[in-house]
């Protein structure tokens, strides 16, 4: 079992923040929506300008500035990971596909072998 630790937003002025960014959206959301007889750029300028001012408010959080972080670290993970050739994948895909195909057959016999000996032998059934 893992023993990582879950951070929470406990700060009253964190909450606050997270809270007007998702104030903020909805209010983009409730602006394209009533800007209907606009044009679709205003409209969609006015949503677009919402999430941006709630990116930057987020940005300027503990929150924001630990996802940051974290998004940076998984990056640098993601970089060192040793990707398979084209030939391994497809080696590795090909060995997955015999394993279904043979436990799918597997399965098979094994019902049609119960059904026979429970339906067969045991209730007389055909």
């Amino acid at each position: 079992m893992s023993n990582t630790n879950v951070e929470t937003v406990n700060r009253g002025s964190e909450r606050i923040k997270l809270g007007l960014a998702v104030l903020v959206v909805a209010a983009g959301i409730v602006g394209y929506s009533v800007l209907d007889g606009q044009n679709s750029l205003v409209r969609a300028g006015v949503f677009v300008a919402s999430l941006i001012v709630a990116v930057l408010i987020v940005w300027f959080s503990d929150t924001g500035r630990r996802l940051v972080a974290f998004s940076r670290d998984a990056y640098t993970e993601v970089r060192r990971v040793h990707w398979p050739s084209r030939k391994e994948a497809t080696q590795m895909t090909g060995i997955v596909f015999v394993f279904v195909a043979v436990m799918a057959i597997l399965l098979w016999l094994i019902d049609k072998g119960l059904g026979w000996i429970i339906y067969g032998l045991l209730l007389g059934w055909k």
